[in-house]
Protein backbone atom coordinates (compact mmCIF):
# COMPACT_ATOMS: atom_id res chain seq x y z
CA UNK A 1 0.00 0.00 0.00
CA UNK A 2 1.34 3.37 -0.93
CA UNK A 3 -0.06 6.80 0.48
CA UNK A 4 1.01 9.65 -1.88
CA UNK A 5 0.66 13.11 -0.27
CA UNK A 6 0.37 16.62 -2.33
CA UNK A 7 1.31 19.39 -0.27
CA UNK A 8 -0.77 22.65 -0.76
CA UNK A 9 -3.23 24.42 0.86
CA UNK A 10 -7.06 24.77 0.82
CA UNK A 11 -9.01 26.82 -0.85
CA UNK A 12 -9.91 28.32 -4.45
CA UNK A 13 -7.12 31.29 -4.11
CA UNK A 14 -4.36 28.95 -3.70
CA UNK A 15 -5.50 26.30 -6.26
CA UNK A 16 -2.99 28.09 -9.27
CA UNK A 17 -0.18 29.09 -6.67
CA UNK A 18 3.30 27.48 -6.72
CA UNK A 19 2.90 26.02 -3.62
CA UNK A 20 0.17 23.93 -4.29
CA UNK A 21 1.86 22.07 -7.38
CA UNK A 22 1.04 18.89 -5.44
CA UNK A 23 -1.83 19.04 -5.39
CA UNK A 24 -1.82 19.43 -8.72
CA UNK A 25 0.36 16.15 -9.36
CA UNK A 26 -1.74 13.51 -7.40
CA UNK A 27 -4.58 15.53 -9.32
CA UNK A 28 -3.19 13.66 -12.23
CA UNK A 29 -2.63 10.81 -10.93
CA UNK A 30 -6.65 11.02 -10.01
CA UNK A 31 -7.27 11.49 -13.39
CA UNK A 32 -4.96 9.03 -14.69
CA UNK A 33 -6.58 6.24 -13.16
CA UNK A 34 -10.00 7.36 -12.82
CA UNK A 35 -9.81 7.47 -8.96
CA UNK A 36 -12.01 10.40 -6.80
CA UNK A 37 -11.27 12.48 -4.01
CA UNK A 38 -14.49 11.38 -2.53
CA UNK A 39 -13.37 10.48 0.97
CA UNK A 40 -12.33 12.74 3.70
CA UNK A 41 -10.23 10.85 5.94
CA UNK A 42 -7.82 12.76 8.37
CA UNK A 43 -8.23 16.52 7.54
CA UNK A 44 -7.79 15.46 3.72
CA UNK A 45 -9.34 14.66 0.50
CA UNK A 46 -8.62 11.22 0.05
CA UNK A 47 -8.83 9.02 -3.36
CA UNK A 48 -7.93 5.09 -3.22
CA UNK A 49 -7.75 2.97 -6.07
CA UNK A 50 -4.83 0.80 -8.32
CA UNK A 51 -1.61 2.83 -9.60
CA UNK A 52 0.91 1.13 -11.31
CA UNK A 53 -0.26 -2.60 -10.19
CA UNK A 54 0.04 -1.26 -6.41
CA UNK A 55 -2.71 0.00 -3.65
CA UNK A 56 -2.76 3.22 -2.72
CA UNK A 57 -4.36 6.49 -1.60
CA UNK A 58 -3.49 10.10 -2.85
CA UNK A 59 -4.27 12.56 -0.23
CA UNK A 60 -4.67 16.62 -0.23
CA UNK A 61 -4.72 17.76 3.18
CA UNK A 62 -6.95 20.66 3.83
CA UNK A 63 -5.04 21.64 6.65
CA UNK A 64 -2.54 24.73 5.90
CA UNK A 65 1.03 24.46 5.14
CA UNK A 66 2.42 24.83 8.42
CA UNK A 67 0.50 22.46 9.95
CA UNK A 68 0.04 19.49 6.99
CA UNK A 69 2.60 17.16 8.95
CA UNK A 70 -0.64 16.54 11.32
CA UNK A 71 -2.67 15.24 8.39
CA UNK A 72 0.53 13.15 7.26
CA UNK A 73 0.66 11.31 10.58
CA UNK A 74 -2.63 10.36 11.14
CA UNK A 75 -2.99 9.18 6.96
CA UNK A 76 -0.12 7.07 7.96
CA UNK A 77 -1.88 5.86 11.33
CA UNK A 78 -5.39 5.31 9.16
CA UNK A 79 -3.45 3.25 6.39
CA UNK A 80 -0.78 1.36 8.72
CA UNK A 81 2.05 2.03 6.46
CA UNK A 82 5.81 2.51 6.88
CA UNK A 83 6.50 5.89 6.21
CA UNK A 84 10.45 5.35 5.24
CA UNK A 85 9.06 2.76 2.54
CA UNK A 86 5.16 3.37 1.87
CA UNK A 87 4.82 7.24 1.86
CA UNK A 88 5.76 9.78 -0.91
CA UNK A 89 5.71 13.54 -0.39
CA UNK A 90 5.29 15.48 -3.57
CA UNK A 91 5.65 19.45 -3.27
CA UNK A 92 7.16 22.51 -4.63
CA UNK A 93 10.67 23.54 -4.22
CA UNK A 94 12.76 26.59 -3.98
CA UNK A 95 16.39 25.68 -4.14
CA UNK A 96 15.50 23.99 -7.50
CA UNK A 97 15.37 25.52 -11.29
CA UNK A 98 11.72 25.71 -12.86
CA UNK A 99 10.20 22.37 -13.59
CA UNK A 100 13.30 20.13 -12.26
CA UNK A 101 12.51 16.96 -10.41
CA UNK A 102 14.44 15.74 -7.86
CA UNK A 103 13.45 12.12 -5.37
CA UNK A 104 15.05 11.37 -2.77
CA UNK A 105 14.70 8.30 -0.10
CA UNK A 106 15.31 11.02 3.02
CA UNK A 107 17.03 14.47 3.23
CA UNK A 108 16.49 17.76 5.68
CA UNK A 109 13.16 19.77 5.22
CA UNK A 110 15.50 22.93 3.92
CA UNK A 111 13.11 26.02 3.88
CA UNK A 112 9.79 24.32 3.38
CA UNK A 113 7.24 24.95 5.88
CA UNK A 114 5.32 21.89 4.72
CA UNK A 115 8.08 20.03 4.88
CA UNK A 116 9.20 21.56 8.37
CA UNK A 117 5.57 20.39 9.32
CA UNK A 118 5.83 16.97 7.88
CA UNK A 119 9.73 16.14 8.86
CA UNK A 120 8.59 17.61 12.86
CA UNK A 121 4.83 15.27 13.07
CA UNK A 122 6.77 12.15 11.61
CA UNK A 123 9.86 12.93 14.11
CA UNK A 124 11.91 11.43 11.00
CA UNK A 125 13.85 12.56 7.95
CA UNK A 126 13.70 9.17 6.35
CA UNK A 127 10.63 8.80 4.19
CA UNK A 128 10.47 9.16 0.04
CA UNK A 129 9.75 12.64 -1.44
CA UNK A 130 9.44 14.18 -4.63
CA UNK A 131 10.58 17.67 -5.47
CA UNK A 132 9.10 19.54 -8.29
CA UNK A 133 11.66 23.10 -8.42
CA UNK A 134 9.75 26.00 -8.96
CA UNK A 135 12.81 28.38 -9.06
CA UNK A 136 13.59 31.39 -6.82
CA UNK A 137 11.96 33.89 -9.07
CA UNK A 138 13.52 37.74 -8.55
CA UNK A 139 15.96 38.44 -6.58
CA UNK A 140 14.87 40.54 -3.59
CA UNK A 141 11.29 38.84 -3.58
CA UNK A 142 10.10 37.83 -0.04
CA UNK A 143 9.83 33.78 -0.39
CA UNK A 144 6.67 33.57 1.40
CA UNK A 145 4.82 36.26 -1.35
CA UNK A 146 6.77 33.74 -4.25
CA UNK A 147 5.89 30.74 -3.29
CA UNK A 148 2.23 32.20 -2.50
CA UNK A 149 1.74 33.78 -6.24
CA UNK A 150 1.01 32.62 -9.46
CA UNK A 151 3.16 31.26 -12.15
CA UNK A 152 3.83 33.77 -14.72
CA UNK A 153 2.40 33.56 -18.13
CA UNK A 154 5.63 31.71 -19.49
CA UNK A 155 5.75 29.29 -16.30
CA UNK A 156 2.37 28.46 -16.27
CA UNK A 157 2.29 27.17 -20.42
CA UNK A 158 4.89 24.47 -18.93
CA UNK A 159 2.89 23.61 -15.97
CA UNK A 160 0.98 20.48 -17.42
CA UNK A 161 3.98 19.41 -19.35
CA UNK A 162 6.04 19.11 -15.71
CA UNK A 163 2.92 17.53 -13.79
CA UNK A 164 2.97 15.14 -16.42
CA UNK A 165 6.63 14.63 -15.86
CA UNK A 166 6.14 14.05 -11.78
CA UNK A 167 3.15 11.79 -11.99
CA UNK A 168 4.92 9.89 -14.35
CA UNK A 169 7.73 9.45 -11.55
CA UNK A 170 5.40 8.53 -8.80
CA UNK A 171 4.43 5.67 -11.45
CA UNK A 172 7.67 4.96 -11.37
CA UNK A 173 8.33 4.62 -7.84
CA UNK A 174 5.11 2.33 -7.43
CA UNK A 175 5.91 0.33 -10.54
CA UNK A 176 9.53 -0.39 -10.35
CA UNK A 177 11.16 1.46 -7.05
CA UNK A 178 12.41 4.31 -5.95
CA UNK A 179 15.84 4.12 -7.08
CA UNK A 180 14.97 3.13 -10.86
CA UNK A 181 12.68 6.29 -10.57
CA UNK A 182 15.54 8.53 -9.27
CA UNK A 183 18.14 7.13 -11.81
CA UNK A 184 15.54 8.24 -14.56
CA UNK A 185 13.96 11.30 -13.20
CA UNK A 186 16.78 13.02 -10.83
CA UNK A 187 19.15 13.56 -14.62
CA UNK A 188 19.82 17.11 -15.81
CA UNK A 189 16.76 18.96 -17.43
CA UNK A 190 17.78 19.74 -21.17
CA UNK A 191 17.43 22.98 -21.66
CA UNK A 192 13.97 24.11 -23.86
CA UNK A 193 15.96 25.16 -26.93
CA UNK A 194 17.74 21.61 -27.52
Amino acid sequence: MWLIVGLGNPGEEYAKTRHNIGFQCVNELARRYDLDFGKKIAKSRVAEGQIAGQRAALAKPFTYMNVIGQAVVSLSQWYKIAPAQELLIVYDELDLPFGTLRLRERGSAGTHNGMKSVVGQLGSQVFPRLRIGIGQGPPGRDAASYVLGRFTREEQAQIPEIVARAADAAEVVLREGLIAAMNRFNSPEKKQSE
